[in-house]
């Protein structure tokens, strides 16, 4: 404890990256390049920037961000590893910079933050899980971008503008499930249909990885 508190040095400066994982290296006795789940959460002074640290996570299928002070995403260049990036409770604007994790993302953990524009969620050609409640989209025309994500399985979005507007009009589920017709849970609840729907749904997932099987350039 001591040791992480004398090294934090200046509470008026951000911890960085590279500080914050030497800190946990020491706590755990674990190593960075090594691990496969790191949790930087709610360091104190809380980190407010990404740096080329990160890239030494080479092996790191789970990190854990939450509760500092970021405002953007970068450095993730090397994270060849990472399916579960968690990011509740920090100061992100945008998706910029998760193009990088792209080809193995699976769940982005992203609530309590600042996103109001949807831009770059559909370069996630495999997330399943997005939790992002408490952001600021307001309208459908950015909530429609979602629409490019056909993986995804799981979306949590109570708190959005969005979200309350239409969930006191008592019409925002049935909206959800009518554009995202793949999705299986959504705001902590199972989505129901019936077994025509179930129907429609299970040809339309045919017809997709037929197109893709016969698509020369889709690699799995």
């Amino acid at each position: 404890m001591g040791n992480s508190q004398g090294k934090g040095g200046d509470s008026q400066k951000g911890t960085t990256i590279r500080e914050a994982l030497r800190q946990w290296e020491e706590n755990t006795g674990e190593k960075a390049t090594e691990a496969v789940e790191v949790k930087l959460i709610g360091i104190y002074p809380p980190i407010e920037k990404l740096d080329n640290a990160l890239q030494t996570l080479v092996n790191c299928e789970k990190l854990c961000l939450s509760t500092n002070m970021i405002e953007k995403l970068s450095h993730l260049n090397n994270l060849r590893c990472l399916k579960i990036l968690s990011l509740g409770r920090n100061n992100i604007k945008n998706f910029a910079g998760l193009e990088l994790v792209a080809e193995t993302l699976e769940q982005l953990w992203i609530s309590y933050n600042l996103i109001e524009k949807m831009k770059g969620i559909g370069l996630l050609k495999k997330l399943k899980v997005l939790y992002m409640s408490n952001n600021m989209v307001k309208d459908w025309t950015e909530f429609m971008k979602l629409t490019e994500v056909s993986t995804l399985e799981e979306l949590n979005f109570v708190g959005n503008p969005l979200e309350e507007k239409h969930s006191g009009d008592g019409t925002w589920r049935t909206e959800v499930e009518r554009k995202l017709t793949w999705l299986k849970k959504l705001d902590g609840l199972p989505i129901i249909r019936d077994v025509d729907d179930e129907l429609i749904l299970e040809q339309q997932q045919q017809q997709q990885s037929r197109k893709s099987s016969m698509d020369p350039s889709s690699t799995s």
